[in-house]
C-alpha cells in the first residue's frame, strides 16, 4: 500500500519525530531519519546563525530527509503595565531562590513571518521539509521554499485553520489534537479553541480539505499509530515519545519528572510562555494555575520571565520550574535510543495493523 508521506520523502515509516524546540537536537533528528522515519529540529527559538549551524550539523549526521520547524506567531503586543505587574507577581519567588527578578521583559523569539534573514537560511540549506507552527508565513515565503524543493507542513487545531493551510499551498496538514504536549498551534484569533481531541479533529479536517493529514497528540506506540492510519491519516507526529531518548536535550529534572509521570498529570497552561501549552503538572504549573490568562503578557514576552525563573530555581537546586512540555501520554514514555524506538514503533504498528485488518 502506498503512503503519500513516505512516497514524497522516500521514508520507510510515516512517523515524524516532533521538532520540540529546546529538546530536539541534530543528533536526535539524524538518528530518527537514519532509521527510516522523519527526524525534526526546531529553529523557532534560534538566531539565524544558530539555525544555520543546527541545520548544517544535522546534514552532517544524515543524508536522509529531515524537518526544520519555524514559529509563525504574531509579534507581541507590548504592554509595559501588564509586564511590570507580571514581574512583581513573581518577585517573591525570585527572592526565595536567592535571585533578583528581572526589571524588564524581552521578546525573546523572532517570528518567521516576514523574516527574510531566516528565510534565506532555509533557502541556502534547503532542508527536505519545513514545517510551520502558530500559523503561516507570507505566501511569498511558502512559494520560495517550495521553489527550492522543500516539502511544507503546517499545524492546525481546527477545520478553519486547515482550510487556510490548504489555501496557502502547504503540502500536508498536521492535525494537532488537544492531547499534544507543548504549545498549541492555534492561530485564528477570531476562533475559540474547541480543544478537539486527535480522534475528533482528524475527520473534521478530512471533510474540510483534500490535503493529506498527519496526526499529532496522544500517540505513543504502534497501536496508536495503527488506529489513526486506519482512520485515514497518512502519518503521525510524536514528541513526548522521544523525550527520554538519550539523544534529546531534556535535562535530568525533566527526564526524572517524565519518567515518574502518572496518567492525567499533564496541565494546559499559558503562564510559562504566554501561549497555551501542555506541560507536566510541575511546581510552576501548580503555583500559577489560578492566574487569569488576561493577566499574562503576550508570547514570547512572558517566556522571558519563565526562563529567568527556571534558571533561578535551578541555581538554588529546585526543580519543576522549567518548561517540561509533555502530552497526555506522558506516563507511557519509554527510555530507548531513538533508533531503537523507531524500530519498536514500526514493529508494534505492523502487529497492530495486522490485527485491525484481520476480519473477525
Amino acid at each position: 500500500m502506498t503512503n503519500p508521506l513516505c512516497d514524497a520523502l522516500n521514508l520507510k515509516y510515516p512517523i515524524i519525530q516532533a521538532p520540540m524546540a529546546g529538546v530536539s537536537t541534530p543528533a536526535l533528528a539524524a538518528a530518527v531519519s537514519n532509521s527510516g522515519a522523519l527526524g525534526s529540529i526546531s529553529v523557532g527559538a534560534a538566531t539565524t546563525q544558530q539555525a544555520r549551524e543546527m541545520i548544517n550539523q544535522t546534514q552532517e549526521l544524515t543524508r536522509a530527509p529531515f524537518n526544520v520547524n519555524v514559529f509563525c506567531h504574531p509579534p507581541a503586543t507590548r504592554n509595559p503595565t501588564k509586564e511590570q505587574a507580571w514581574i512583581k507577581q513573581f518577585s517573591e519567588m525570585f527572592h526565595n531562590f536567592g535571585s533578583a527578578a528581572p526589571t524588564t521583559l524581552d521578546e525573546i523569539y523572532a517570528t518567521f513571518c516576514h523574516n527574510s534573514a531566516m528565510l534565506q537560511v532555509l533557502l541556502d540549506t534547503r532542508p527536505a521539509v519545513v514545517s510551520f507552527h502558530f500559523g503561516l508565513p507570507e505566501p511569498e515565503a511558502i512559494q520560495a521554499l517550495k521553489a527550492v524543493g522543500c516539502l511544507t507542513l503546517a499545524s492546525a487545531t481546527s477545520p478553519s485553520e486547515a482550510r487556510l493551510i490548504a489555501a496557502a499551498g502547504v503540502d500536508f496538514i498536521i492535525a494537532q489534537g488537544f492531547e499534544a504536549g507543548g504549545h498549541r498551534g492555534a492561530f485564528l484569533a477570531t476562533e475559540t479553541d474547541a480543544r478537539l481531541s486527535t480522534s475528533e479533529l482528524l475527520p473534521l479536517i478530512q471533510e474540510a480539505t483534500p490535503l493529506p493529514v498527519i496526526c499529532a497528540g496522544g500517540i505513543m506506540n504502534g497501536e496508536d499509530i495503527a488506529k489513526v492510519i486506519q482512520q485515514g491519516a497518512v502519518g503521525v507526529q510524536m514528541g513526548t515519545a522521544f523525550i527520554l531518548c538519550p539523544e534529546s536535550a531534556a535535562n535530568t529534572a525533566y527526564r526524572e519528572a517524565l519518567g515518574q509521570a502518572k496518567p492525567d498529570e499533564t496541565f494546559m497552561t499559558s503562564a510559562i510562555s504566554g501561549r497555551p501549552a501542555r506541560s507536566l503538572n510541575n511546581a510552576f504549573c501548580k503555583a500559577t494555575h489560578m492566574i487569569s490568562p488576561d493577566n499574562i503578557p503576550d508570547y514570547p514576552v512572558a517566556y522571558s520571565l519563565g526562563k529567568a525563573l527556571a534558571a533561578a530555581a535551578q541555581s538554588s537546586g529546585v526543580a519543576g520550574f522549567g518548561a517540561q512540555w509533555a502530552g497526555t501520554g506522558a506516563h507511557r514514555a519509554r527510555k530507548e535510543s531513538a533508533a531503537r524506538l523507531v524500530e519498536i514503533l514500526a514493529q508494534e504498528w505492523q502487529n497492530s495493523a495486522d490485527t485491525i485488518e484481520t476480519p473477525h
